[in-house]
C-alpha cells in the first residue's frame, strides 16, 4: 500500500507548454473553433513572449477564449481532438520532471496530479506517465454539448484539493512528501508538502521559493541547474 505521496503541477511543470492552449490551437486548426478565437489571445501571447506582458494575463485570455468558444460544441468532436493531443504531446516533456516522476515511482511514492488543464486532457496524460491520480478542471456538458461553463475552479484552490484528497485518502502522508510547481498558483499545496520544489518558477513563486529557502531548479535546453543564490532584476 502506498503511503508516501509526491504532487505534482502539470503544464510548465512536466508538459513542456500548456494544455489548455493546446486545446484552443488544435480545435481552431480544425475548424471547431472560428479563427476569431486566437486572436482575440494574440497579443497577450506576444506581449509575453516580448517580455512586455505577463503570462498570467495571457493564459486567461486563453481560458476565457476557450470557455466562450466551447459552447455548443459537439462533445465527440472536442474529445476526438484531446485524444489526438494526448497522443501526440504525451512524450513533450521536461527531463528533471520526466525523470522524478519515474524515480519517486520506483520508490513506491503515490503519483498525485493536481492541474488547471482540462480534466480529459490531465487524464489520458497523466495516465501515460503512470500517476496514480489526477484532479483537472471539468467541463459542463449537457445533452452531448459543452456549455462552456466550468464546474470547478481547481487553478485557484490547489490546497483545498490536496485537503480533500488526503481526507479521503486517511492512510497516505504528508512525511518525505514531494512537490512540484512553477507558479504562484502552486504554492498553496507546495505549503504543505516536506519536499517543496519550484521548477522553471515565475517570478512570484520564484521570490517565495527563495524566501522560504525551497530548492529551485531550472531546465535550459539540455542543462538542469539546481538554484543556490540568484538575485532578481526589477
Amino acid at each position: 500500500m502506498k503511503n508516501k505521496l509526491a504532487v505534482f503541477d502539470i503544464d510548465g511543470t512536466i508538459f513542456r507548454w500548456t494544455f489548455i492552449a493546446e486545446l484552443m490551437t488544435a480545435l481552431t486548426r480544425e475548424g471547431i473553433f472560428p479563427k476569431s478565437v486566437i486572436k482575440q489571445t494574440e497579443k497577450l501571447y506576444f506581449d509575453w513572449k516580448d517580455r512586455r506582458g505577463t503570462w498570467d494575463d495571457y493564459i486567461m485570455s486563453v481560458v476565457n477564449a476557450t470557455n466562450n468558444a466551447l459552447k455548443g460544441k459537439s462533445e465527440k468532436e472536442v474529445d476526438e481532438i484531446i485524444k489526438e493531443i494526448v497522443l501526440k504531446k504525451k512524450d513533450n516533456l521536461y527531463v528533471f520532471t520526466r525523470d522524478l516522476v519515474k524515480k519517486l515511482k520506483e520508490e513506491g511514492y503515490f503519483l498525485l496530479a493536481i492541474s488547471a488543464s482540462p480534466e480529459k486532457i490531465v487524464s489520458g496524460f497523466t495516465k501515460a506517465l503512470g500517476f496514480d491520480k489526477y484532479y483537472g478542471t471539468v467541463y459542463e456538458i449537457i445533452n452531448g454539448k459543452y456549455t462552456g461553463r466550468e464546474l470547478n475552479e481547481i487553478i485557484f484552490n490547489k490546497h483545498d484539493v490536496l485537503q480533500s484528497f488526503l481526507k479521503e485518502n486517511p492512510k497516505i502522508i504528508l512525511k518525505d512528501s514531494v512537490g512540484v510547481g512553477d507558479s504562484h498558483s502552486d504554492i498553496s499545496f507546495l505549503e504543505m508538502v516536506e519536499n517543496p520544489i519550484a521548477f522553471n518558477p515565475e517570478k512570484k513563486l520564484a521570490e517565495f521559493a527563495k524566501a522560504r529557502g525551497w530548492r529551485i531548479v531550472v531546465e535550459r535546453k539540455n542543462v538542469i541547474f539546481d538554484i543556490k543564490e540568484f538575485e532578481f532584476e526589477d
